[in-house]
């Protein structure tokens, strides 16, 4: 997803820089009706990274309230595991999450162009 994603960045800012000024008014709408459409994808993804990342978190701290309680290897062993397994979540969803809100922010100059045109 991450290399969709800047691919698909890329793809955006091209068009941007190069064909956004000479395009006509119904050019620019089908572009942008694909870029909303694209974000609109890239929002599911993100809530579903989120929710994810939240249930880790939540077994995490499951895992650690248990190692505090009860210490034993297998508590000890399940903590570290969560932990392993929740912050490449993190930083995966930090990803995600800004690059949506770029998006926000090129589709917006989009607009902008598009109805200085209109």
């Amino acid at each position: 997803m991450k290399k969709y994603l800047l691919a698909y960045k890329t793809t955006v800012i091209e068009f941007i820089n190069s064909k956004l000024n000479d395009a006509d008014v119904s050019e620019i709408t089908v572009f942008l009706a694909e870029l909303e459409k694209k974000i609109d994808y890239f929002q599911h993804e993100r809530l579903i990274h989120l929710l994810v990342t939240l249930a880790f978190a939540i077994l995490e701290i499951i895992a650690i309230i248990s190692l505090c309680t009860y210490y034993t290897l297998v508590s000890l062993v399940l903590s570290i595991m969560f932990l392993i397994l929740l912050v490449p979540y993190v930083f995966h969803y930090y990803f995600l999450e800004n690059s949506v809100q770029e998006f926000y922010k090129l589709r917006d100059k989009i607009v902008a162009v598009k109805n200085s045109k209109s």
